[in-house]
């Protein structure tokens, strides 16, 4: 469990880009480097995260755990990966956290985004690879990233991944794993049943604005596909008789700067919305928004492998994990490309990183550093600087 916390906690720390990103991190760590599941298994606990309401790659994070070391493992994963943005936007939601305009900081921030971007293009490499072997499979993901490219937003996702399903559940009846000794026929009835009480029934039991807050971030947990980006209007429409149009904006704005998932706006909005008990708002906004999606998570998970011997089902999940790549290829354009290649000079850094990464096998963490120092020591500029040249 401790060797769990600590990989989570190092991922947590550098993990810029967004759930792209860190589905990239995940599939290199947990797959290509530790072993610590096969693609397969990967690819089958990414397609139920993807399913499920929440913070899909949060959730992927707790699976991970989970079947590494049980319950034990996933809360590890889950506080691990969580932790450093936590403190990040807790500090700066008490007004800790103005560093002020640092050149070689913002260097190293841009040169994680560098990194995303280049983990980012391993993962669609090798993902296509391994989940878009057949001529509808590579058709899959090209229209789902064509679609995302052209409409972006949570209705085309959405429609996609269910499109992808029906269509290969129908064209393309894929292998079937043999269910695992053990694997549930049916839902852990009582974990579901405690997500759907605490829906329910928090918003009842309002007493205060703890409760209130609890009751209001849950809900918002409970109802958010897509990830951290839509997980906003949902707050706003919450806490917004609360909170100011300028509050909400500026946690947005930090939870993008900050490593880990982008559900930690929870953490700023929460210690926000109690000023007098900073620690407990974002402890507890945080921990209400993330726990709707790991108890669905915890109750699907059991009988997921066992509907998965199904040969419609595997090869629905076939369809998923297609357009999963087809998301992927399309967040490396945007917001990844877009926010970290902002001159030639950072395409000459993600080209030089990809190639480490690809051939030489560079550990990670050192192309970060490496392309924000060569990009400073270069230039002369922060990457503040790069973007107001690039848009003059």
């Amino acid at each position: 469990m401790g060797q769990v916390f600590l990989q989570f906690l190092w991922l947590g720390c550098i993990s810029f880009g967004g759930p792209a990103a860190h589905i990239g991190y995940f599939q290199r760590t947990f797959v290509t480097r530790l072993g610590w599941l096969s693609q397969a298994e990967f690819a089958q606990l990414l397609a139920l995260c993807q399913l499920l309401p929440g913070p899909a790659s949060s959730q992927l994070g707790f699976a991970i755990g989970r079947h590494r070391a049980g319950l034990g493992g996933a809360l590890a994963a889950f506080a691990g990966f969580t932790l450093p943005s936590f403190l990040l936007l807790l500090v700066a939601a008490i007004g800790m956290g103005q560093l002020g305009n640092n050149l070689w900081l913002d260097a190293a921030l841009h040169g994680l985004k560098l990194l995303a971007l280049v983990v980012v293009a391993d993962a669609v490499l090798t993902m296509s690879r391994q989940f878009c072997k057949t001529a509808l499979q590579q058709g899959v993901m090209v229209v789902t990233a064509a679609a995302l490219w052209w409409q972006p937003g949570l209705l085309t996702q959405l429609a996609m991944l269910l499109g992808a399903a029906l269509l290969c559940a129908q064209r393309e009846e894929a292998s079937a794993p043999p269910a695992p000794p053990g694997a549930r026929h049916s839902p852990h009835w009582p974990t579901l049943m405690l997500f759907a009480l605490l829906f329910v029934g928090l918003p009842l039991l309002v007493q205060g604005p703890a409760s209130q807050l609890v009751a209001d971030f849950y809900r918002a947990g409970s109802l958010v596909f897509g990830g951290g980006h839509v997980v906003l209007p949902l707050l706003q429409e919450s806490v917004g008789h609360s909170l100011s149009q300028q509050q909400f904006l500026t946690g947005y704005s930090l939870a993008q700067l900050v490593p880990g998932p982008m559900f930690t706006l929870a953490t700023y909005l929460g210690a926000q919305l109690l000023p007098a008990a900073p620690l407990a708002g974002a402890l507890l906004a945080t921990l209400a928004l993330f726990l709707p999606g790991f108890l669905l998570l915890w109750a699907m998970g059991p009988c997921w492998q066992r509907w998965l011997a199904h040969p419609r089902l595997a090869g629905a999940v076939a369809g998923i994990n297609a357009a999963v790549v087809g998301l992927l290829l399309a967040a490396l354009y945007q917001p990844v490309w877009q926010s970290a290649v902002l001159a030639p000079t950072d395409l000459a850094l993600a080209a030089i990183g990809f190639y480490l990464l690809r051939v030489i096998r560079l550990p990670t963490i050192a192309e970060s550093t490496t392309a924000g120092a060569t990009r400073t020591s270069v230039t002369g500029r922060s990457p503040a600087c790069w973007r107001e040249r690039a848009c003059c």
